[in-house]
């Protein structure tokens, strides 16, 4: 009997593995999978207080990032501002995944004065992630890390966010994507910004 070459089996083996290369190879492809598997409901945050806030009021000068004008941003300067980073790279997948989300987060609090958002790339290439920024159409602001960042701040896990409040105090700490353009992470956000 004649095997056929063009057999439902071959055919899907043939594409699973095509998949399971473009998934290794390509960041992009692999972000808009994990960005697929958002909008269905996985990795979402789960946003609540996790004990003590840790008050980084000590060490907030020692902590800079410079913007693409050079100029030089200290977390001791946004006290009094709730402070969002995100650190991230451009061929991160998971990166890739949540940045959509992350803008339309960042569009919800752009006019709010008491909010701060920093796009930290640990690359240390502002020129590369404005240019991936430019071509996806996002407006969020590109900053790179101008000093060493403590182990607390960021362990070497990408994505990483943190969220500071008013106070200097870090009240949130999340290592992978997430989706932050959910309705959790606005109204968190903006109880933030409105405290004294």
């Amino acid at each position: 009997m004649k095997s056929k070459i063009f057999s439902f089996s071959n055919l899907s083996t043939v594409a699973l593995v095509c998949f399971t290369l473009l998934m290794v190879f390509n960041p992009n492809a692999k972000g808009w999978l994990i960005q697929r598997l958002m909008s269905v409901g996985l990795f979402q945050l789960d946003i609540k207080e996790s004990g003590a806030p840790e008050n980084l009021n000590n060490i907030s000068s020692q902590i800079l990032f410079k913007d693409g004008s050079e100029n030089i941003t200290s977390l001791s300067d946004l006290k009094g501002k709730v402070v969002f980073i995100n650190f991230w790279a451009t061929w991160c997948p998971p990166c890739i995944a949540e940045m959509p989300s992350i803008e339309r987060l960042y569009q919800t609090f752009k006019n709010n004065k008491n909010v701060v958002f920093i796009m930290a790339d640990m690359d240390n290439d502002y020129k590369k992630a404005q240019a991936f920024m430019d071509k996806k159409s996002f407006s969020l602001p590109v900053y790179t890390p101008a000093s060493s960042l403590p182990q607390n701040i960021f362990s070497g896990s990408l994505p990483t966010t943190i969220m500071i409040n008013k106070k200097g105090e870090m009240v949130f700490n999340e290592k992978g994507a997430g989706d932050y353009g959910n309705k959790k992470v606005i109204e968190y956000l903006e109880g933030l910004s409105k405290e004294k």
